[in-house]
C-alpha cells in the first residue's frame, strides 16, 4: 500500500522538479528572478504530475509489459 503513494509522489517530484526547472531555463534563463520563477512553475506543476502519474503508472507499466512480450514480425 505503502508504494501507491511513495512512487507516485517521488515519481512526481523528481519530473516536475527537473522539467520546471529546464524549461524555466529555456524560455527566460538565469537571473535574479529565477529561483521565484521555477518555484512558481514548480507549486503549479507537481499537483498535476502527482494525479497524472498516480492515475496512469499501472496503465502504463501493464501496457508496456505487452508491448515487451509481443514478438517482432518475421521479414520473408
Amino acid at each position: 500500500m505503502k508504494m501507491k503513494w511513495i512512487f507516485p509522489i517521488l515519481m512526481s517530484l523528481y519530473m516536475s522538479f527537473l522539467m520546471t526547472g529546464l524549461i524555466t531555463w529555456i524560455n527566460t534563463g538565469v537571473d535574479g528572478d529565477f529561483i521565484s520563477r521555477w518555484w512558481r512553475a514548480f507549486y503549479i506543476a507537481w499537483p498535476i504530475a502527482f494525479v497524472l502519474v498516480y492515475l496512469g503508472a499501472q496503465p502504463i507499466r501493464q501496457f508496456a509489459e505487452k508491448l515487451a512480450e509481443k514478438k517482432p514480425p518475421k521479414l520473408d
